[in-house]
């Protein structure tokens, strides 16, 4: 595919929307539109009891609260580590001791830029960063395998979550 002519249309706070003429492999023309983002972290965090760190929050999209592994949108310039860093000391307080990258993926390649960068910890040193004004956070610890039943009951529904949490299960070879 080929980009002949885009347009951004709209740049907001977090995201900007452009439609994009392409041409496809038969030669026809098509429009995309496109969110672009400057891409995120989440980190699937377990104290020393093997409880899983989760956040509690109202999301806009799914128009509920939800439960989710912390998470955030990296800063101009920031590396995926010190975001992921940061965001653990605003959401939940704590300091990651060693962070273990588990990959990434693209929640929704079809629309979106956003790719979320996953890191797993079990080294937590509490040293707590104050929270963004705009968001309004419940800590939850849960041990791991009420979270994965969490999702199997339909509770658990934000993807970075699901996705952080089983990587974690197979990367420590649990059967849960």
């Amino acid at each position: 595919m080929q980009i002949n002519h885009s347009k951004q249309i709209f740049s907001g706070k977090v995201v900007k929307l452009a439609v994009h003429e392409i041409r496809l492999p038969d030669g026809n023309l098509a429009v995309r539109e496109l969110i672009e983002h400057p891409g995120a972290v989440a980190v699937v965090a377990l104290d020393s009891q093997q409880n899983v760190m989760l956040v509690r929050q109202f999301r806009i999209g799914a128009n509920r609260e939800l439960y989710e592994i912390p998470a955030g949108l990296l800063e101009a310039g920031e590396t995926p580590e010190a975001c992921a860093r940061r965001e653990l000391r605003e959401e939940i307080g704590y300091e990651p001791g060693r962070l273990e990258s588990l990959g990434g993926f693209f929640p929704a390649a079809g629309y979106t830029t956003e790719y979320i960068h996953l890191y797993f910890t079990r080294d937590l040193i509490y040293s707590p960063l104050a929270q963004d004004r705009d968001e309004f956070i419940e800590v939850v610890r849960l041990p791991l395998p009420e979270a994965v039943r969490l999702i199997e009951q339909g509770e658990i529904v934000d993807s970075k979550t699901i996705i952080g949490l089983l990587k974690v299960v197979h990367q420590l070879g649990l059967r849960i």
